[in-house]
């Protein structure tokens, strides 16, 4: 089973849904916006994805400019940012039992759910 952390405004995250469907593979869908993740949850795709918080922030999103762009951070510090303002998580995210991708461009959700 799939899991993609999708954000319905996004086109890259439109896009990887459609391969997910066409796919014919059980996925679901978390819109994260919605359903914030947790700390924990966020710790867990970011194993996963093999990454450290800061590879999967939105470094040109208004909020990280404003709040804290040019600041040293921990990767603790990271999480918290992404988890107080999710909309700076980088989209879409496709993960199963063991692995995951930053599915952009789509190809690379295509190569991951072969």
């Amino acid at each position: 089973m799939y899991t993609i952390l999708h954000n319905s405004r996004c086109g890259k995250s439109r896009e990887a849904i459609k391969v997910l469907e066409e796919s014919g593979k059980d996925f679901e869908v978390r819109e994260y916006l919605k359903e914030p993740l947790s700390k924990v949850e966020l710790k867990e795709i970011l194993a996963k994805l093999n990454l450290k918080p800061m590879d999967i922030v939105r470094i040109n999103e208004e909020e990280w400019k404003t709040n804290f762009k040019g600041k040293e951070m921990s990767d603790e510090e990271v999480l918290n940012a992404l988890v107080d303002f999710p909309k700076l998580i980088q989209r879409p995210i496709v993960t199963d039992e063991k692995n995951g991708v930053v599915g952009r461009p789509k190809e690379i959700v295509e190569d991951f759910i072969k």
